[in-house]
């Protein structure tokens, strides 16, 4: 510790209970709102903005997303846009379709999620079942019917 780290303490003013405060690291919050028309998305947009650490706010009406980029807790906009809005807000629970290992297993699979993504779940269940190799797929397709050169092989 330097000389000026020492004064500085000596003459600190702050009666805090921490001395160093932690600071929330920047992150990205993605979470799921059903919105209408334009007075929605404008309404969710002025709830989050408004929050302290806001950097950039994008909203999705189409595919009732909210994109939230600053230094803020998942849970504090959730509950932001829930209390401001009156609308059910959850984070955001899809991921894209070629991360999950079987997106038409039962659970993953959800008719209401925007196209190209599926649930996200790490389900231990949905383990044994598996998935086809690139050289099965390979196979298969050398004998479909969508396949013109089919006929060469056989």
């Amino acid at each position: 510790m330097g000389a000026l780290d020492h004064i500085s303490e000596l003459f600190d003013c702050s009666h805090g209970s921490s001395k160093h405060k932690k600071r929330k690291q920047l992150q990205t919050v993605e979470v799921k709102v059903k919105m209408d028309c334009e007075g929605c998305e404008r309404k969710v947009r002025k709830a989050v903005e408004g929050m302290k650490g806001v950097n950039q706010v994008e909203v999705d009406r189409k595919a009732n997303k909210v994109t939230v980029v600053g230094y803020v807790e998942a849970s504090k906009v959730v509950a932001r846009i829930a209390h401001r809005t009156g609308k059910r807000a959850e984070l955001w629970p899809y991921v894209p379709y070629d991360v999950v290992a079987h997106p038409y297993a039962p659970g993953v699979y959800d008719k209401k999620a925007p196209s190209g993504y599926v649930r996200n779940t790490d389900d231990p269940h949905y383990s044994h079942l598996a998935r086809a190799s690139s050289t099965e797929v390979r196979y298969t397709t050398a004998f479909s019917d969508e396949n013109p050169s089919a006929c060469v092989v056989m």
